[in-house]
């Protein structure tokens, strides 16, 4: 291991921990809170349990920004300035070097009493090896002292913490921009929403100018999951380069070949490729190995190393009656953030043909804190000679087992509000599964309406107005501490 001298040691140190003799952290005016920031402090800042956070979420989410925003808010409570201490282990300077050994360079730099209260923060804790042995060593040594960790190689973060961590580490996941924080992100949510302000959990929201909310939307699809895109016209104009490479190098071609040995790191990408191109439809194995060349049996195993890492989620089928399938032959991908697809590929515009799709996406990537996102399914049945199917179905335990609670079809097109008998799939599943008197969703383009076809009620909402109330109904139970999601938002 190279040796650093003490002085190298110090200066680096007290650089990253300004707060020592200033008493205070220096955060850019642009910077803002994201929505989970006070769930995330809340819990990081808890003395009732002797447990460490484990922050976790994809590259470019913002995880180190909440991370300094939680020192401002330390500092500004009245936190001693020499109690907080932070790392990021991703500095060469600290390469290989143990976290007990870090806790004792803190110890000595910034004078305390090691029993008294205590924030320290190890950013990017996945480039240490054993990290979990060690820190579930120093949450039980120090139960006065709260450590968070923090990691953008996911898949190997939850693997670990809830091998090595089981009692002692608690998970928190930061999605990527949700619509309604790319709406406040922007300032234009009070502009474009009618009673933003409102509390009820349960809230459909309307808009008096839809067309703007679409533009809005489409620039959500393009960029909009990521905080530093939004506000930054530079990366805006080029976010092929500055977001996509970065998925691109640091989590294909790093990453996850680091983490699991893989050694055709070309067909890796090959097949996220495939992926992202096609998110928000139904496919099979033999269809990705057809379309991406990659064999059945390495698809398996690359499908589940991409959801490890955030990058995708599957969901499961069901049938006409909501029940699931004994062999999960037919499956959705969603990209976890809808930004990814235009990053490595083009632009979205409203007219794009991928238009549909990627609304399914972003509306899909809304649940992505949410348990509610375990009981998310897609229906897909044979009827007669025809193919129904359902974009999304909720499903909630009743009686023993699984049932649906409510479905909703994803369309970005003002056509079914006329012709609502087209909606075949929806219909035909919600009048075997559902009372008569709960409508169910289907989207549109720009049309809010009500239909009735025979006794099923359908709800038209436009996919940015269903897709703003999703994320915001969803953070607000966060929140609040609610996330049993059982009923449509």
């Amino acid at each position: 291991m190279l040796e650093i001298s003490e002085t190298d040691l110090r200066k680096s140190i007290s650089r990253d921990n300004p707060w020592w003799e200033t008493g205070s952290i220096e955060l850019s005016p642009d910077l803002r809170e994201r929505a989970y920031f006070n769930p995330f402090r809340e819990l990081a800042l808890n003395w009732k349990v002797n447990r460490s956070v484990i922050l976790m979420g994809p590259r470019r989410v913002g995880k180190t920004v909440m991370l300094r925003q939680l020192i401002e808010h330390a500092l500004s409570s009245g936190f001693p300035r020499g109690g907080i201490f932070l790392v990021s282990l991703d500095t060469p300077l600290y390469s290989g070097m143990a976290l007990e050994r870090l806790v004792e360079l803190f110890e000595a730099y910034s004078p305390h009493d090691s029993n008294s209260r205590r924030l320290i923060i190890f950013d990017e804790i996945q480039y240490l090896k054993d990290w979990e042995v060690h820190l579930k060593v120093l949450t039980d040594r120090y139960p006065e002292t709260r450590f968070v960790a923090s990691g953008s190689a996911a898949a190997a973060l939850r693997l670990k913490s809830r091998e090595s961590g089981a009692g002692r580490f608690t998970e928190f996941y930061l999605p990527p921009l949700t619509f309604s924080e790319f709406l406040r992100f922007r300032d234009v949510e009070n502009e474009l929403i009618d009673d933003a302000d409102q509390s009820d959990p349960e809230l459909f929201y309307t808009t008096s100018d839809i067309n703007r909310l679409n533009r809005q939307f489409i620039e959500y699809l393009n960029y909009g999951g990521y905080p530093e895109a939004v506000l930054s016209e530079e990366i805006r104009k080029d976010a092929g380069r500055y977001l996509g490479r970065d998925i691109i190098d640091k989590v294909l071609l790093r990453d996850l070949p680091s983490l699991y040995g893989i050694q055709d790191i070309q067909e890796l990408n090959r097949l996220f490729s495939t992926v992202a191109y096609r998110s928000g439809t139904e496919i099979s194995l033999d269809s990705l190995a057809s379309n991406s060349g990659v064999a059945k049996n390495t698809i398996s195993r690359y499908l589940e190393y991409l959801e490890a890492a955030f990058l995708i989620m599957r969901i499961r089928r069901v049938d006409d009656s909501g029940k699931t399938f004994k062999r999960n032959r037919q499956f959705k991908v969603y990209l976890t953030n809808p930004s990814m697809r235009s990053a490595l590929f083009s632009s979205l515009s409203e007219e794009d043909e991928a238009m549909g799709r990627m609304a399914e996406t972003a509306i899909f990537s809304q649940w992505s804190h949410s348990e509610g996102i375990k009981r998310l399914h897609f229906a897909s049945w044979k009827s007669g000679r025809n193919h129904r199917e359902v974009d999304l179905v909720f499903l909630t335990p009743l009686r023993g087992e699984l049932s649906p609670a409510w479905a909703a079809e994803i369309k970005w097109s003002d056509r079914f509000v006329e012709r609502p008998t087209e909606l075949k799939g929806l219909i035909e599943f919600s009048s075997k599964n559902f009372h008569p008197d709960s409508p169910q969703i289907a989207t549109t383009r720009t049309l809010s309406a009500e239909s009735l076809v025979g006794d099923v009620s359908i709800h038209h909402i436009p996919c940015a107005l269903y897709c703003y109330t999703l994320g915001r109904n969803i953070t607000k139970r966060l929140a609040k501490g609610n996330s049993e999601l059982h009923k449509s938002p």
